[in-house]
């Protein structure tokens, strides 16, 4: 195991994207890619034009230089949840997430500070695991999925996706589940509430049906790792566990499922990381930054120097467990 720092929440679109859209574009109709006074944009079937692309996500220069002043080697990076484009027929879909993988693996593949996190056609649980599969032979650390597998509607626990959730835990996969930006509530227009707070109800509603679902435990041999210190999850575990009493028998113990959880450190507060390694432990924390979007942690190292741990407890948080969870890639940049 090498001794180096590995921030496992980050997100990155490669510029061949771009580059090579218009060659491919016969295969996946449905993607609109837009250039505009507002940047670059895309849109997918009955969804509006997404935000515009930040520049950030694509520039490795200015991502290198974060990562230098935050002591940071090595980064876990998945797409935007934007643009995986769940929405597309699943033909389209499976040609789209093939491209994006290919386009992410060839820009960095010389970039041995990245591990890429694969996108997967969720709309289709058959062929999510056949993407799954594909990119793991060839050197993906993991996948990265959304919370809405249709787009803007579904659940992950529908039985239509079990063949891949059974194809990760085959496999032992890494499974990174982020928020989605539409939440779908209309409290949530302003204030920029769909950041501050939307994700975080987004995620615990996603996690708590796979918790009650008991897919945690059907498909055991996968690494489930949940954004933003499992979002309130580890506050309401306890709630979630009084419902599962008053079912009698209907539901699967979630606090048999939380303990089969991995979390990102992307909390901010060193008390509230404290707070989760009290309920997971700390064997189940990553670092993690959600770069480079504004709400992410500009400096996540501090939330875990700040928190009552032992050095072995960080070195565990900072680097070791990433290296057990993910595949990161063998020739990985170490410190001189």
């Amino acid at each position: 195991m090498k001794d180096i720092v590995i921030d496992v929440h980050a997100h990155f679109i490669p510029k061949l994207v771009y580059e090579r859209f218009a060659a491919s574009a016969a295969k996946f109709p449905g993607v609109k890619l837009m250039r505009d006074g507002k940047g670059i944009r895309m849109q997918f079937p009955g969804a509006e034009p997404t935000r515009p692309i930040s520049p950030k996500l694509s520039d490795l220069a200015d991502r290198r230089a974060w990562m230098d002043r935050n002591g940071i080697d090595h980064q876990l990076v998945g797409g935007w949840l934007d643009s995986f484009g769940y929405e597309l027929p699943s033909g389209e879909g499976l040609a789209w997430s093939r491209f994006y993988n290919d386009c992410l693996q060839e820009e960095l593949r010389e970039e041995t500070r990245f591990t890429p996190l694969a996108t997967v056609p969720l709309q289709h649980g058959g062929l999510a695991a056949e993407v799954l599969s594909e990119a793991l032979g060839r050197g993906f650390g993991g996948v990265m999925i959304g919370t809405f597998p249709k787009g803007n509607a579904g659940n992950l626990d529908d039985p239509s996706l079990d063949p891949f959730w059974q194809t990760a835990s085959d496999l032992q996969a890494a499974v990174f589940m982020h928020p989605m930006f539409l939440c779908g509530e209309p409290r949530l227009a302003d204030y920029d509430l769909v950041n501050a707070i939307g994700r975080l109800a987004d995620t615990s509603i996603a996690v708590s049906r796979l918790l009650f679902s008991g897919h945690l435990l059907k498909f055991p041999g996968m690494k489930f790792v949940v954004s933003h210190g499992g979002a309130a999850l580890p506050y309401a575990l306890g709630r979630l566990a009084r419902n599962h009493a008053n079912s009698q028998g209907k539901y699967a113990d979630p606090r048999k499922g939380f303990e089969a959880m991995y979390f990102d450190s992307c909390v901010f507060d060193s008390d509230s990381l404290e707070y989760l390694a009290k309920k997971a432990g700390s064997a189940r924390i990553m670092l993690g930054s959600d770069q480079p979007f504004p709400i992410g942690d500009p400096e996540p190292k501090k939330v875990v120097a700040g928190a009552n741990f032992n050095e072995g407890q960080k070195k565990g948080i900072l680097g070791e467990t990433a290296q057990t969870v993910f595949r990161v890639r063998p020739d990985c940049w170490c410190p001189r």
